[in-house]
């Protein structure tokens, strides 16, 4: 099985523990508190038809329309303000649910609007963790050279510590300012900015939902658009570099295979390498066995080619050690021909344009003489 494979079925049989785990858990928590809860909410609603002399049809009536004004009560919610306040939760998948459209129009609406949207807010986020990341990773080195340390690079490990804190500090100021202005406790809080800011949004604790602060207090209302769009921000630069380092591994897992089909293909039978390479029609048996051996070290140096598509670059061990059978072969005239692109032997050891190749190390004269007639493969 490919390793790219495996991997997806690991995540896949992970996920669903995860979520058995996450259900048992729940249940444990929640569900005697649910019940004892209902218990408590069916007293009250039959004290309440006992003492109003109401009938099962008028309690329903007026649950419905207490329902109904449950979003007015914090105030207008369609002037632009809570529009906008809207709009957010919308293109950044929160979704409180504190307000919806009301119109057949605005649902239409919406639906366009946040198709559009959250792709290019998804994109936005993105990008913009890259740039934090890439900012952050230039101070972490810039700090290790002034702290005089022999590796400055920067790992993965580096990075993910100052992210994870990043989004700790990010959700702890949050908290402090959302438990002052919201009355709510340190907790309360805190889980308010997380399920914010991980964009689950359960709508159960909203900020900007009390005493008409969408209208009447300017300045909150542009705290809190700032906190969501900034903490979303931080949030996501840091599961970007979760999310890219598991697509580096199956970029590095499919590129393995790539190579690994490719030397394959180099086991195939040598006639091929034999049209490459046509000798002489009189051959002694020594030249064959030389012969064939050289075709073995050419079919090697076609696959390891360097990325300026070099016919000849390889290490020098390999090398010379075939460079004597060289002079047994005699060279078809078909590849005789002569080309400007050629460097001289000596010099780099590739037969490639200088200002294509500079960095590569020379290879032996001795090897490089017979062959730098030998013209590059067009298809690279």
């Amino acid at each position: 099985m490919k390793r790219q494979n495996a991997r997806t079925l690991a995540l896949i049989v992970s996920i669903l523990t995860y979520l058995v785990v996450g259900a048992a858990v729940f249940e444990t928590l929640e569900s005697k508190q649910e019940k004892s809860h209902k218990r408590r909410l069916d007293a009250r609603k039959y004290e309440l038809m006992r003492k109003l002399n109401l009938t099962k049809e008028n309690f329903e009536e007026l649950e419905y329309v207490v329902l109904q004004l449950k979003p007015h009560k914090a105030g207008v919610q369609w002037k632009f303000a809570g529009s906008f306040y809207f709009a957010i939760t919308v293109i950044t998948t929160i979704g409180y649910g504190h307000a919806a459209p009301s119109t057949d129009s605005g649902k239409v609406f919406c639906m366009f609007y946040a198709l559009l949207g959250i792709p290019l807010t998804l994109v936005m986020f993105q990008s913009l963790g890259e740039r934090i990341n890439t900012f952050v990773r230039y101070l972490l080195h810039q700090t290790k050279k002034c702290l005089g340390m022999r590796r400055t690079e920067v790992s993965m490990a580096n990075m993910v510590t100052v992210g994870f804190f990043s989004c700790l500090s990010t959700l702890c100021i949050g908290a402090i300012l959302f438990s002052q202005s919201e009355g709510w406790s340190f907790l309360h809080a805190f889980y308010y900015c997380f399920i914010t800011l991980t964009t689950i949004g359960f709508g159960d604790y909203v900020a900007l939902q009390k005493d008409d602060a969408l209208q009447n207090d300017p300045r909150y209302v542009a705290f809190c658009f700032v906190y969501i769009l900034m903490g979303l921000t931080v949030i996501g630069a840091f599961l970007n570099l979760v999310v890219l380092r598991f697509l580096t591994m199956n970029m590095e897992d499919e590129r393995r295979d790539a190579k690994q089909k490719a030397l394959v293909t180099i086991n195939k039978p040598r006639a091929e390498v034999a049209r490459l390479l046509p000798l002489s029609t009189t051959t002694t048996p020594v030249a064959e066995t030389k012969s064939k051996e050289l075709k073995g070290v050419y079919t090697e140096v076609l696959h390891f080619q360097t990325i300026c598509s070099c016919l000849w670059y390889r290490s020098k061990e390999k090398l010379q050690s075939s460079s004597s059978m060289i002079p047994e072969l005699a060279i078809s005239d078909p590849y005789l021909q002569t080309d400007s692109h050629y460097d001289e032997p000596g010099t780099t050891g590739c037969v490639c344009s200088p200002r294509q190749c500079t960095n590569i190390s020379s290879i032996t004269t001795g090897f490089l003489s017979p062959f730098r007639v030998f013209k590059r493969r067009s298809s690279v």
